[in-house]
Protein backbone atom coordinates (compact mmCIF):
# COMPACT_ATOMS: atom_id res chain seq x y z
CA UNK A 1 0.00 0.00 0.00
CA UNK A 2 2.88 2.63 1.14
CA UNK A 3 4.46 1.80 -2.50
CA UNK A 4 1.19 2.34 -4.17
CA UNK A 5 0.72 5.78 -2.60
CA UNK A 6 4.63 7.08 -3.60
CA UNK A 7 3.58 5.77 -7.14
CA UNK A 8 0.73 8.36 -6.74
CA UNK A 9 2.45 11.03 -5.96
CA UNK A 10 4.10 11.24 -9.39
CA UNK A 11 0.69 11.89 -10.55
CA UNK A 12 -0.58 14.30 -7.63
CA UNK A 13 -2.53 17.56 -7.02
CA UNK A 14 -4.57 19.26 -4.73
CA UNK A 15 -7.49 17.78 -7.31
CA UNK A 16 -6.57 14.74 -6.77
CA UNK A 17 -8.76 12.08 -4.24
CA UNK A 18 -6.57 12.86 -0.70
CA UNK A 19 -7.62 9.38 0.30
CA UNK A 20 -4.89 7.86 -2.35
CA UNK A 21 -1.75 8.96 -0.23
CA UNK A 22 -3.38 7.69 3.23
CA UNK A 23 -0.69 4.88 3.38
CA UNK A 24 2.04 7.82 3.65
CA UNK A 25 0.37 9.08 6.54
CA UNK A 26 -0.34 5.88 8.42
CA UNK A 27 2.97 5.16 7.66
CA UNK A 28 4.50 8.02 9.45
CA UNK A 29 2.53 6.97 12.72
CA UNK A 30 3.24 3.63 12.07
CA UNK A 31 6.59 3.99 12.21
CA UNK A 32 7.13 6.23 15.98
CA UNK A 33 9.65 4.35 17.44
CA UNK A 34 11.29 2.15 14.95
CA UNK A 35 14.09 4.05 14.13
CA UNK A 36 15.03 2.13 10.56
CA UNK A 37 11.43 2.07 9.66
CA UNK A 38 11.18 5.59 9.79
CA UNK A 39 14.61 6.50 8.19
CA UNK A 40 13.79 4.36 5.46
CA UNK A 41 10.57 6.14 4.70
CA UNK A 42 12.67 9.46 4.98
CA UNK A 43 14.82 8.85 2.33
CA UNK A 44 11.66 7.30 0.01
CA UNK A 45 9.66 10.52 0.83
CA UNK A 46 12.97 12.53 0.55
CA UNK A 47 13.72 10.65 -2.94
CA UNK A 48 9.99 12.18 -4.20
CA UNK A 49 11.35 16.24 -4.18
CA UNK A 50 14.46 15.51 -6.29
CA UNK A 51 12.00 14.29 -9.05
CA UNK A 52 9.48 16.00 -11.28
CA UNK A 53 6.08 15.64 -9.77
CA UNK A 54 3.58 18.72 -9.23
CA UNK A 55 4.38 21.22 -6.63
CA UNK A 56 1.67 19.77 -4.66
CA UNK A 57 3.00 16.51 -4.03
CA UNK A 58 5.98 18.50 -3.28
CA UNK A 59 4.28 20.58 -0.44
CA UNK A 60 2.64 17.21 0.83
CA UNK A 61 5.87 15.74 1.37
CA UNK A 62 7.80 18.58 2.90
CA UNK A 63 4.02 18.32 5.35
CA UNK A 64 5.21 14.98 6.13
CA UNK A 65 9.67 15.71 6.67
CA UNK A 66 7.92 18.36 9.48
CA UNK A 67 7.36 15.47 11.18
CA UNK A 68 9.89 13.00 10.36
CA UNK A 69 12.97 14.62 8.62
CA UNK A 70 16.22 14.53 10.02
CA UNK A 71 19.64 15.51 9.09
CA UNK A 72 19.20 12.64 6.31
CA UNK A 73 16.40 14.98 4.62
CA UNK A 74 18.06 18.35 4.94
CA UNK A 75 20.80 18.29 1.93
CA UNK A 76 17.30 17.55 -0.27
CA UNK A 77 15.08 20.15 1.25
CA UNK A 78 17.86 22.70 1.43
CA UNK A 79 17.97 22.34 -2.69
CA UNK A 80 14.31 23.73 -2.39
CA UNK A 81 15.22 27.10 -0.37
CA UNK A 82 15.73 28.95 -3.69
CA UNK A 83 12.63 28.13 -5.30
CA UNK A 84 10.59 30.78 -5.21
CA UNK A 85 7.29 28.50 -5.24
CA UNK A 86 8.87 25.30 -3.25
CA UNK A 87 10.63 27.74 -0.41
CA UNK A 88 8.17 28.28 1.99
CA UNK A 89 7.57 24.65 2.25
CA UNK A 90 10.78 23.30 2.58
CA UNK A 91 11.39 26.27 5.54
CA UNK A 92 7.90 25.06 6.98
CA UNK A 93 9.84 21.41 7.30
CA UNK A 94 13.49 22.84 8.08
CA UNK A 95 12.18 24.89 11.21
CA UNK A 96 10.82 21.60 12.59
CA UNK A 97 13.72 19.65 12.04
CA UNK A 98 15.77 19.54 15.31
CA UNK A 99 19.18 18.57 13.66
CA UNK A 100 21.63 21.27 13.56
CA UNK A 101 22.07 20.44 10.00
CA UNK A 102 18.30 21.78 9.17
CA UNK A 103 19.44 25.49 10.67
CA UNK A 104 22.91 25.18 8.92
CA UNK A 105 21.23 25.38 5.35
CA UNK A 106 18.96 28.15 6.43
CA UNK A 107 21.98 29.77 7.21
CA UNK A 108 23.30 29.16 4.27
CA UNK A 109 20.32 30.14 1.80
CA UNK A 110 20.21 33.31 3.49
CA UNK A 111 22.76 35.16 1.18
CA UNK A 112 21.77 32.86 -1.94
CA UNK A 113 18.29 34.80 -2.17
CA UNK A 114 16.43 38.05 -2.46
CA UNK A 115 13.08 39.88 -1.85
CA UNK A 116 10.26 37.49 -0.13
CA UNK A 117 11.95 33.98 -0.13
CA UNK A 118 14.71 35.85 2.01
CA UNK A 119 12.54 37.43 3.95
CA UNK A 120 11.12 34.19 4.38
CA UNK A 121 14.50 32.24 5.57
CA UNK A 122 14.90 34.76 7.69
CA UNK A 123 12.19 34.38 9.54
CA UNK A 124 12.33 30.63 9.75
CA UNK A 125 15.80 31.45 11.13
CA UNK A 126 14.13 33.36 13.86
CA UNK A 127 11.36 30.76 14.36
CA UNK A 128 14.74 28.34 15.24
CA UNK A 129 16.08 30.95 17.69
CA UNK A 130 19.18 30.14 15.81
CA UNK A 131 22.16 32.11 17.48
CA UNK A 132 24.01 31.82 14.99
CA UNK A 133 22.59 33.42 12.88
CA UNK A 134 23.00 36.42 14.73
CA UNK A 135 25.94 38.25 12.89
CA UNK A 136 24.11 37.93 9.24
CA UNK A 137 21.11 39.21 10.84
CA UNK A 138 22.08 42.14 12.14
CA UNK A 139 24.04 42.72 9.01
CA UNK A 140 20.53 43.24 7.01
CA UNK A 141 18.95 45.89 9.45
CA UNK A 142 20.03 47.77 7.00
CA UNK A 143 19.37 46.20 3.73
CA UNK A 144 17.83 48.60 1.49
CA UNK A 145 14.64 46.31 1.30
CA UNK A 146 12.47 47.78 3.87
CA UNK A 147 10.51 44.24 4.23
CA UNK A 148 14.30 42.14 4.62
CA UNK A 149 15.36 44.28 7.39
CA UNK A 150 12.25 44.40 9.14
CA UNK A 151 12.46 40.76 9.59
CA UNK A 152 15.54 40.51 10.62
CA UNK A 153 14.74 43.03 13.10
CA UNK A 154 12.17 41.06 14.29
CA UNK A 155 14.23 37.88 14.08
CA UNK A 156 16.62 39.03 16.30
CA UNK A 157 13.48 39.92 19.02
CA UNK A 158 12.48 36.01 18.54
CA UNK A 159 15.92 34.77 19.32
CA UNK A 160 16.12 37.22 21.96
CA UNK A 161 19.85 36.79 23.75
CA UNK A 162 22.00 39.27 24.82
CA UNK A 163 23.94 39.23 21.34
CA UNK A 164 20.50 40.06 19.50
CA UNK A 165 19.66 42.59 21.71
CA UNK A 166 23.12 44.33 21.16
CA UNK A 167 22.75 43.70 17.58
CA UNK A 168 19.29 45.66 17.48
CA UNK A 169 20.64 48.45 19.77
CA UNK A 170 23.64 49.04 17.39
CA UNK A 171 21.40 48.44 14.42
CA UNK A 172 21.46 51.57 11.73
CA UNK A 173 17.76 50.63 9.54
CA UNK A 174 17.41 53.23 7.30
CA UNK A 175 13.72 52.86 6.42
CA UNK A 176 10.67 53.94 9.18
CA UNK A 177 8.81 50.65 9.11
CA UNK A 178 12.45 48.54 9.71
CA UNK A 179 13.29 51.08 12.67
CA UNK A 180 10.11 50.81 14.52
CA UNK A 181 10.76 46.76 13.43
CA UNK A 182 14.08 47.16 15.77
CA UNK A 183 11.90 49.14 18.55
CA UNK A 184 9.54 46.61 19.16
CA UNK A 185 12.23 43.76 18.84
CA UNK A 186 14.56 45.78 21.38
CA UNK A 187 11.59 44.96 23.47
CA UNK A 188 11.33 41.80 23.36
CA UNK A 189 14.96 40.62 23.00
CA UNK A 190 15.49 39.49 26.15
CA UNK A 191 19.51 39.27 26.93
CA UNK A 192 20.83 39.75 30.08
CA UNK A 193 19.40 41.99 32.97
CA UNK A 194 21.97 44.60 32.30
CA UNK A 195 22.14 44.58 28.64
CA UNK A 196 17.85 44.84 28.54
CA UNK A 197 18.01 47.44 30.92
CA UNK A 198 20.81 49.14 29.13
CA UNK A 199 17.93 48.80 25.64
CA UNK A 200 15.50 50.20 27.68
CA UNK A 201 16.88 53.53 28.87
CA UNK A 202 17.34 53.96 25.29
CA UNK A 203 13.83 54.08 24.40
CA UNK A 204 12.64 56.12 26.84
CA UNK A 205 13.60 59.46 25.05
CA UNK A 206 11.37 61.90 23.54
CA UNK A 207 11.97 60.95 20.22
CA UNK A 208 10.12 57.42 20.55
CA UNK A 209 6.76 57.16 19.81
CA UNK A 210 4.16 57.23 23.57
CA UNK A 211 3.60 53.35 23.32
CA UNK A 212 7.38 52.41 22.91
CA UNK A 213 8.28 54.91 26.00
CA UNK A 214 5.92 53.25 28.18
CA UNK A 215 6.75 49.58 27.16
CA UNK A 216 10.39 50.52 27.83
CA UNK A 217 9.73 51.93 31.38
CA UNK A 218 7.00 48.79 32.30
CA UNK A 219 10.37 46.81 31.15
CA UNK A 220 12.76 49.08 33.49
CA UNK A 221 10.59 48.58 36.26
CA UNK A 222 10.84 44.51 35.59
CA UNK A 223 14.43 45.09 35.83
CA UNK A 224 14.43 46.49 38.78
CA UNK A 225 11.96 43.86 40.22
CA UNK A 226 9.24 46.20 40.84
Amino acid sequence: MLDQALEALKTYDWGTDPNVLLPIDEAVVKTHGNVDARKDLEAKLAAVLTTGVSRDAKDFVCRKLMLIGTAQSTPTLAGLLTDKDLSHMARYALERIPASEAAQALRDALPKVTGPTQVGVIGSLGVRRDTASVPALAALLNNADAAVARAAAIALGDIGTAEAAKALADGKPTTPEARQAATDASLLASGKKVEALAVYKSLVGESQPKQVRLAATRGMLACAGK
